[in-house]
C-alpha cells in the first residue's frame, strides 16, 4: 500500500495535476465496470372497464358547435372516401365513442374505427366543404345520460333480444327505456306525426317514475361539453347544448335559415406606387386603383341577390344528384364593415375587462359579405362572392348579377372561377317555430359557462376561453411578425425611385390580377367578361347525361327509381 502522501508541500501547480490524475484515475476504473442491467418497473396493463350501455338512459340532445376548417376535409365523412385530411364528423366521432356517450353495436371505445352512427338518432345541419369553417354548426344526437333507468320488467327477454339483435338498438330504444325524456313542443305542429312520438301517459304513482321526475335534467346531467371539448382537437370546440330539442327535432330539416359570412380585406392585394403602376399592371376603364375594392358598388350589387331566384348559374351542378329546382329564398343580403377581431378584440372593451377607451382605427379594414337564406345549391356562395369581387374590382357592373339570376335568357353558367374557401364561415343556424316571420331562433341553448356554478368551465384554467384565446394567440403573433417583415421592407431603400432606374419597360398591358378572395391575387391574361366566357352545360344536359351513364333513358327515370327504392327500405 502506498504510504500517506504529503500534500502540505506541493506547490499549486503539483497539486491540480494530482487532482487531474486522480480524476481520469476513477473515470477509467468506472468504464472497467461491468454496466449494471436496467430493469424496467413491472406496470401491470390498464384492464378497461367492462362498459354496458343497456345500464344507462339515453336522451336526444342537440350540441352547437364551432371549427376552424382549414385543417380539415370539410365536415362530412363519405365511406369508402379516402380523404388526406380529416373530416369533422370523424373527430366528433372519435370524441363522442371515447367518452362513452354514444355506444353504437361492435364499436370499440378506444379505437372508434369508421364512423358509424347507426342508433343515434344523428342528425346534421350544414355540410361544410374542406377549408370552410363553421360557428354555428348543430347537431342532434341521442347521448347517454344520468337520468335514471327504469327498471325493466323482462329482464331475460331483452337479455334475449339484445343477444339477437346487437347493442346499437338499445341506443334508439333508450328513449322509451328511460321513463321520461324532455323534449318542447314540435317546431312545425302542421306537419308533426302525432302518432310517431312518445305521447304514453305517465303513472305519477310509479315511485320508478317519481325517481325520474326528481332528475333535474341540466344540473344532474353529464358535464356534456366539457366532457367533448378535453376529448376533441383544439380547433373543435361545443360552445352549447340543448337539453329538449323540439318533438319533431332534425337538426337538417328544421332549420329554415342558415347564415353565412365571407371574410375579406380593404385592400384585397397590395397596391403598387402610382409611378410604377402602368408599367408593372393593367387597369380597366372601371377599376380603380388595383388591390383596392369599391366596396359601395359591391354592397348596391349584394342586394341584388335578396328574394327568390334560381342560382343555377351561381353554384356548381352534380349530376349525381339530379337536382332540378335551382330556386333559394334569400332574406338578407349584404357587405359590411366589421370589427377587426383579429387586430381589436372588441369584446375586450367590455368596462368589466379593462380600464375603458375605445378601439383604434386600423388598416387595412375588415368586411364581410353576409348572406342569409333559407337552404344553399353546392358551392353557392363562393360563387355569389366571386362575381362581388369581380365587381369591387371594377372588371364587371352590378347588372352582371341580373344576367345570371336570369335562367332563361342564360339557362347554362359561364366558366368563371368560384372563391376561395377558407375565409367562408357557417355564421349560425336558426331554428324558428312555424309561421314566424321574425325567424326568431327557438332553441333553448344552454351555452357553456350558463349553468349553475358552470362559470369555470367558460373562464377558469383549461375553460373555453382559453382554449380560444391560445388559438387566436398563436395567429397573432404570426400575424404581427408577418406584418412587421411586411412593413420593414416597404420602407427599405428609395420610395421616390424613377421608373427609369427600376428596369422595368413600359409595353402594352397584356395581363392583369384577379382576387378571388384567396391570400394573393391570381395573374391572368386580359379580362374577358363573364357573359362573354364559354358555357357550362345546361343542368338538362348535366342530369340526362349521368342517367344515361346509369343505365336509364331520362332523368325522371332514374328519379323515379330512387323514390321507389327508398319507399321499400
Amino acid at each position: 500500500m502506498d504510504q500517506k502522501l504529503d500534500y502540505k508541500s506541493w506547490s499549486q501547480e503539483k497539486l491540480i495535476e494530482r487532482v487531474t490524475q486522480l480524476e481520469q484515475e476513477l473515470k477509467n476504473k468506472n468504464l472497467s465496470l461491468p454496466g449494471a442491467t436496467k430493469t424496467k418497473a413491472f406496470v401491470k396493463p390498464r384492464a378497461e372497464r367492462e362498459f354496458d350501455p343497456t345500464k344507462y338512459s339515453t336522451r336526444l340532445v342537440a350540441f352547437k358547435l364551432a371549427y376552424l376548417g382549414k385543417r380539415y376535409n370539410g365536415f362530412e365523412y363519405h365511406k369508402g372516401n379516402w380523404t388526406p385530411l380529416p373530416t369533422i364528423e370523424e373527430e366528433l366521432w372519435k370524441a363522442f365513442s371515447k367518452a362513452r356517450l354514444i355506444s353504437p353495436g361492435g364499436a370499440n371505445p378506444l379505437e372508434p374505427g369508421e364512423v358509424n352512427w347507426e342508433g343515434t338518432d344523428y342528425t346534421k345541419c350544414g355540410r361544410t366543404d374542406k377549408g370552410v369553417s363553421a360557428f354555428g354548426q348543430v347537431i342532434g344526437i341521442r347521448v347517454r345520460s344520468n337520468r335514471p333507468l327504469r327498471k325493466r320488467e323482462q329482464k331475460q327477454k331483452v337479455d334475449e333480444e339484445m343477444e339477437i339483435e346487437g347493442v346499437g338498438n338499445m341506443m334508439e330504444e333508450g328513449g322509451e327505456e328511460s321513463g321520461i325524456e324532455l323534449a318542447d313542443p314540435p317546431l312545425r305542429p302542421s306537419r308533426a306525426d302525432v302518432e310517431d312520438m312518445n305521447t304514453a301517459e305517465i303513472n305519477f304513482e310509479d315511485p320508478e317514475i317519481e325517481e325520474a321526475l326528481n332528475f333535474d335534467p341540466i344540473k344532474d346531467e353529464l358535464p356534456y361539453c366539457q366532457i367533448l371539448n378535453r376529448l376533441l382537437p383544439p380547433d373543435i370546440r361545443i360552445l352549447a347544448w340543448c337539453p329538449s330539442p323540439p318533438l319533431d327535432f332534425s337538426a337538417r330539416f328544421s332549420c329554415r335559415e342558415r347564415r353565412y359570412r365571407y371574410f375579406f380585406t380593404q385592400p384585397a392585394f397590395p397596391p403598387i406606387p402610382d409611378h410604377l403602376e402602368t408599367a408593372i399592371q393593367g387597369r380597366t376603364t372601371l377599376q380603380a386603383k388595383p388591390g383596392w375594392l369599391d366596396i359601395e358598388a359591391m354592397q348596391k350589387a349584394a342586394k341584388l341577390f335578396e328574394g327568390v331566384n334560381d342560382f343555377r348559374n351561381f353554384c356548381k351542378v352534380d349530376g349525381s344528384k339530379q337536382i332540378s329546382n335551382f330556386e333559394r329564398h334569400i332574406f338578407h343580403s349584404s357587405v359590411e364593415e366589421v370589427d377587426d377581431y383579429t387586430g381589436s378584440l372588441s369584446y375586450l372593451n367590455d368596462d368589466s375587462l379593462c380600464l375603458g377607451g375605445t378601439p383604434d382605427s386600423r388598416n387595412p379594414k375588415i368586411y364581410t359579405f353576409n348572406l342569409h337564406g333559407s337552404a344553399f345549391l353546392w358551392h353557392q356562395v363562393r360563387h355569389m362572392v366571386a362575381i362581388l369581387f369581380l365587381i369591387g374590382q371594377g372588371f364587371e357592373k352590378p347588372s352582371v348579377i341580373s344576367e345570371l339570376l336570369d335562367v332563361e335568357t342564360n339557362p347554362a353558367r359561364p366558366t368563371y372561377e368560384m372563391a376561395a374557401d377558407t375565409p367562408l364561415v357557417l355564421w349560425d343556424c336558426i331554428f324558428p317555430k312555424e309561421g314566424d316571420t321574425q325567424r326568431s331562433d327557438s332553441m333553448r341553448w344552454l351555452y357553456v359557462g350558463d349553468g349553475i356554478g358552470d362559470g369555470g368551465a367558460k373562464h377558469e384554467n383549461s375553460g373555453l376561453m382559453e382554449d380560444l384565446w391560445k388559438n387566436w394567440r398563436e395567429a397573432k403573433i404570426d400575424e404581427m411578425l408577418a406584418g412587421s417583415l411586411l412593413g420593414v421592407v416597404a420602407n427599405q431603400g428609395d420610395k421616390e425611385i424613377p421608373l427609369e432606374r427600376t428596369n422595368v419597360r413600359i409595353k402594352p398591358i397584356r395581363s392583369q390580377k384577379i382576387f378571388e378572395g384567396g391570400d394573393t391575387a391570381r395573374l391572368q391574361g386580359l379580362y374577358k367578361p363573364v357573359m362573354k366566357k364559354p358555357r357550362m352545360d345546361s343542368v338538362e344536359t348535366i342530369n340526362a347525361r349521368y342517367a344515361s351513364r346509369k343505365g336509364f333513358e331520362k332523368p325522371e327515370d332514374l328519379q323515379g327509381y330512387r323514390r321507389l327504392k327508398l319507399s321499400t327500405e
